[in-house]
């Protein structure tokens, strides 16, 4: 395999849908309120992908100076793991990574508030600032928080309260009621596909020492803990619609409800957490065309 297909794969694009559902939410919400603006839009896309690269390469790396990813794990290949790109490399990438995440989030800050609005202009600084760490951190480090079951606590905060209410506050300058429904939906079901990986993976993570929500649960608990986190995403979704109703077109996002129930039932049936791994891109574009549905029914 060429070296640039293998850099990639180790930027595992599946990831990345789900990375902008968040965005793709909150500009649907702004542009109803008419706050819309295509260089804020474009610029966040970037941003939130520059975030999500810098993890999943800083995952790998992670992972892959400590040992995790070996030939007990069931997922497919990282690039460490494969010998084909060294930890040297992977370093270097994520330095890179850094510098184009820091200057992405200084381009989106500034074109969203200017020199006018100084506390918010702090405060995404800040949060910026804590994006770059909680990508690093999650496995990098003698206290990684994903080794210490915390991952899912940090996918919850980022890919959902951050994401969605984080990116309307860039549109509109203020937080508004509507966003909170949306965020926590898009939250749950981020944290569902950490969970199914974790799912996925508990067996050889339980033996490297990775004590993740899926490894402390167990085997039959952790199913639970899943469908509760699916479920009540279908829930809020639901109760978003209701409270923000204006036609019944605002309910379009229910088509996506029919591949989420049908990952619950492949989740349920499927005795072999490992096995599950095929249901990682159902889920994940699941959550994306939740999102766009929510987003473009709520417009309608």
């Amino acid at each position: 395999m060429k070296k640039s297909l293998l850099w990639i794969s180790a930027m595992r694009l599946r990831t990345l849908p789900l990375s902008v559902s968040g965005i793709l939410l909150a500009s649907c919400l702004a542009a109803y309120n008419g706050y819309f603006e295509w260089p804020i839009f474009i610029l966040a896309i970037l941003t939130t992908l520059s975030f999500q690269i810098l993890s999943n390469i800083a995952n790998d790396y992670g992972d892959g100076i400590k040992g995790t990813d070996n030939e007990d794990r069931v997922g497919p290949e990282r690039a460490i793991q494969s010998g084909r790109i060294t930890p040297d490399e992977m370093f270097n990438a994520i330095k890179i990574n850094i510098l184009i995440a820091i200057g992405l989030s200084f381009l989106l800050i500034f074109t969203a508030f200017g020199v006018k609005h100084f506390f918010l202009t702090l405060l995404f600084f800040l949060l910026g600032i804590a994006s770059i760490a909680a990508a690093l951190r999650y496995t990098i480090g003698t206290s990684a928080y994903g080794y210490r079951a915390l991952g899912d606590l940090f996918v919850f905060i980022f890919f959902g309260l951050i994401s969605v209410a984080g990116c309307y506050v860039l549109y509109a300058k203020t937080i508004d009621h509507v966003v909170f429904l949306p965020a926590c939906t898009i939250g749950l079901l981020s944290v569902a596909v950490l969970n199914l990986n974790n799912m996925r993976d508990m067996k050889s993570d339980e033996l490297s020492g990775k004590i993740t929500m899926a490894v402390k649960l167990g085997p039959k608990q952790v199913r639970f803990y899943h469908y509760a986190l699916v479920v009540m995403a279908i829930v809020l979704s639901a109760l978003f619609g209701i409270l923000y109703y204006t036609n019944i077109l605002n309910f379009i996002f229910i088509v996506a409800y029919i591949p989420l129930i049908s990952h619950l039932v492949k989740v349920s049936k499927t005795e072999a957490l490992q096995l599950l791994d095929p249901e990682l891109k159902k889920i994940a574009l699941s959550t994306f065309l939740l999102a766009i549905l929510m987003g473009i029914g709520h417009l309608l």
